[in-house]
């Protein structure tokens, strides 16, 4: 067994089949991968890694399958899927998953490939654990996958309270322990026991609160939206598949942005915090249907058209689209008058975190400071933006916008 020092766990025992796998060079490299990305351009403490995250996971894994008395080579196949949830992410966690997607049609949790070679899959098959069943888990399919990806996953459990804990920000404080001991099992599906409906409320709201203030920070999606197009770039190049990319550490992407001729000034805005500035950020009643459900070449078509219109060059204009706003969270599943009841029907504060995603939701565009007026004024008419609802470039020209919105 392996004891170690966690942050925000106290102490986490190692043992069994992670102990074997905490050293495989799969794992270690999620040492070199940050969990929040560019997040630390605003939270500099913002620092842990994928692999402290991991060692959490399994953590919380290990406590709930002991509370569901689950052990054995089922137990032991559940511990190894918590460990190994985020081998498949690529450099700067989510940043540039969207870009990767678009070249491999795969995301972080599509690991079977992973899982079937190397030390992983050495280690498994020598432990007596199949490498695909494991990535099944991992992927969240059938029963148990429930645990590490669905909508009560120990995934969740630990990333809010670890990113609030590095942030400081204190919105993702739930009760970890008694989440993990409500767990239980109805009819194959994971839900919280009687009594829990508070329990779910509490999950559903630290993530509702942490995602305006730290995933979704303005600075944060600027930096993030420059990491985007600047690996678009490099994979432009013809030395580097998205394969490779994937594979990529934090360290080797920024180096390779760094030596690469059509990347190494978005690598220098980036390393010294030169980022572009917001020119338009928009409600979503202010955008219309068309450009809130545009796909990646038709949001590529906007930004030239925008550029072309304010004589800018191209790469000084970024569309920021973010999806349509959900909440999985919802559809959790607790335990009312012995019934299985989803957390969404039975909790009115769902609805009003509904709202309230609705009226966080912004478009973005961005673009040096010293280009903002033109390409805030050429986006709001390409994309036909409600200007009286819309941030466009600065207060000078109208903007409706509070302090806070301009505070970085």
């Amino acid at each position: 067994m392996t004891t170690i020092k966690d942050s925000v766990h106290d102490h986490i025992e190692v043992e069994g089949v992670a102990e074997a796998l905490l050293d495989t060079e799969e794992v270690q490299r999620l040492r070199r991968i940050k969990q929040l990305g560019t997040v630390q351009l605003v939270y500099p403490s913002a620092n842990h890694t994928r692999f402290e995250h991991s060692l959490g996971v399994y953590h919380l894994a290990s406590r709930a399958l002991d509370h569901l008395g689950i052990d054995g080579i089922l137990g032991e196949r559940v511990r190894a899927a918590a460990l190994l949830h985020d081998v498949g992410h690529g450099p700067y966690s989510h940043n540039i998953e969207s870009v990767t997607h678009r070249h491999t049609g795969k995301y972080h949790d599509d690991v079977g490939e992973l899982l079937a070679t190397g030390e992983v899959g050495d280690v498994l098959r020598a432990e007596g654990l199949d490498p695909a069943r494991v990535a099944e888990l991992v992927a969240g399919d059938g029963q148990y996958g429930q645990l590490v990806s669905g909508e009560l996953d120990v995934d969740r459990m630990d990333y809010l309270v670890r990113d609030a804990h590095h942030t400081g920000v204190p919105y993702g404080t739930i009760d970890t322990e008694r989440l993990v001991r409500e767990l239980t099992f109805v009819d194959g599906e994971l839900v919280l026991d009687e009594g829990n409906v508070q329990t779910a409320e509490s999950l559903l709201l630290a993530r509702a609160l942490m995602n305006p203030t730290v995933y979704q920070h303005h600075v944060a999606r600027i930096s993030k939206a420059m990491l985007r197009r600047a690996s678009e770039r490099l994979l432009e190049q013809p030395d580097l598949t998205a394969e490779q990319l994937r594979r990529m550490d934090d360290p080797d992407l920024i180096t390779a942005l760094r030596t690469t001729p059509e990347t190494e000034a978005f690598a220098r805005r980036l390393d010294c915090r030169d980022l572009f500035k917001r020119a338009v950020w928009a409600e979503m009643a202010d955008v219309p249907d068309r450009v809130i459900d545009a796909d990646y070449e038709e949001i590529e078509a906007l930004e030239r058209r925008i550029a072309d219109r304010a004589g800018v060059e191209w790469g000084s204009v970024i569309a920021d689209v973010p999806g349509r706003p959900s909440m999985t969270e919802s559809t959790t599943r607790v335990m009312v008058g012995g019934e299985m009841r989803q957390l969404g029907k039975q909790s009115p504060l769902v609805s009003a975190l509904r709202t309230a995603q609705r009226q966080q939701w912004r478009l973005g565009v961005y673009a040096p400071s010293d280009e903002t007026d033109a390409v805030g004024r050429a986006a709001a008419d390409v994309l036909g933006l409600d200007i009286d609802g819309a941030l466009v470039s600065d207060v000078r020209h109208g903007v409706h916008a509070t302090l806070d919105e301009f505070a970085e």
